[in-house]
């Protein structure tokens, strides 16, 4: 592309936080975005799953990050501009730990950090992101192929099924898997982008490794009484690594008719073994249903009683980076050819890292375009 021709429009691999806040930036400055994202909604780990009791009630959870915290200024901007719009709120509850081994609860907290969490669900910020003028969302759409076409200096972009989905002046890939074998273990093709002719992105020529885990989602027809807080960590446990009372958040009081809804998380350690016996293939009912019991059975240890009237398990085979490669700049760019790589396994492995890596992204593509 000439230095006098403008950047007009790109392509983004993922709608979570990362891909949602740099597509919402880049829009905002007059290129025209399509998202591309593989799920049924926008969200990535910010998703919210929708479930049903036996008895017809629909139920919200929010599997994967239950809240975030914000330290960084530039990201506490964009935050408080989403507070504005009612898209976040504080989760203000007390937050606390479970000694498995004593089977107490210790460390009770008094003032911790403040807790954000979108508003009616963690995926309403990403969904209103990829809903702004200028963004065009494509959901279920796993892309198969990406490729830069030399002769044209434009990205072409294919679907696994072999659709043709246009060509881009740029690319931001928000998704790891774009690069990852961890892509051929699920489909049994190569991963859609190859890295391997530019030298600016050599540091992916490795897996980036990850921390699988395991969320259950319960729900309760009544409250957990025993339990003192709405959020906890677990020590000494093999099993659980968190729990957190997802109807205690805000805005949440149309998700939970007459019950209350736990989100627990597995430990990694208990997700490893789970995924060495059964391979990233998706996992059958039964082999979740017999996860799901082995996480409930762990939370008894609080001293509930109750049965659920809900109990379901969810995997996240890649979703937790152990490892960060963006260093300074928050992200991975090939400058010659437009090719953004950004996401929390770029900046660090939180929400917060996600969006700064967003933003990072969305400056390297605004840069390579001045003139806009």
């Amino acid at each position: 592309m000439s230095g006098g021709t403008t950047l007009a429009n790109v392509a983004i691999i993922g709608s979570g936080i990362s891909g949602a806040v740099c597509a919402s930036i880049l829009a905002a400055s007059g290129i025209s975005v399509t998202v591309f994202e593989a799920g049924r909604g926008a969200g990535g780990r910010m998703s919210q799953r929708r479930e049903m009791t036996e008895d017809g009630r629909d139920l919200f959870f929010d599997h994967g990050a239950p809240f975030f915290s914000v330290a960084d200024k530039e990201v506490m901007s964009l935050v408080n501009s989403w507070q504005a719009r009612g898209l976040v709120a504080e989760w203000r509850v007390p937050f606390g730990c479970f000694d498995r081994s004593a089977e107490k609860f210790v460390d009770l907290e008094k003032e911790g950090m403040t807790k954000y969490v979108g508003v009616p669900g963690m995926n309403s910020i990403c969904k209103a992101l990829c809903s702004e003028r200028g963004i065009e969302a494509k959901y279920g759409v796993t892309i198969g192929k990406v490729s830069w076409l030399c002769e044209s200096d434009l990205w072409s972009l294919i679907v696994l099924d072999g659709q043709d989905l246009g060509q881009f002046d740029g690319v931001v890939a928000s998704d790891k898997n774009v690069i990852s074998s961890r892509f051929t273990g699920v489909t049994g093709k190569p991963p859609p982008l190859d890295i391997a002719s530019s030298p600016d992105l050599s540091i992916l020529s490795q897996d980036i490794p990850v921390r699988p885990c395991f969320a259950l989602m319960l729900a309760f027809s009544e409250p957990l009484s025993l339990i003192p807080v709405k959020g906890f960590s677990f020590k000494n446990s093999e099993v659980l690594s968190w729990a957190y009372c997802d109807s205690s958040k805000p805005g949440r009081s149309h998700a939970f008719p007459n019950c209350e809804c736990w989100v627990l998380h597995s430990t990694t350690e208990f997700a490893d073994g789970v995924i060495a016996r059964t391979g990233l293939k998706k996992l059958s009912s039964e082999a979740l249903a017999k996860v799901a019991e082995e996480l409930f059975h762990e939370f008894q240890a609080t001293g509930i009683s109750t049965h659920p009237v809900f109990l379901k398990a969810h995997r996240w085979g890649s979703a937790f980076p152990a490892i960060t490669v963006g260093a300074d700049d928050k992200c991975l760019w090939d400058k010659n050819r437009r090719l953004a790589i950004c996401g929390d396994f770029c900046a660090s492995p939180n929400v917060e890292g996600a969006v700064l890596s967003g933003i990072r992204a969305a400056s390297k593509m605004l840069g390579k375009s001045s003139n806009l």
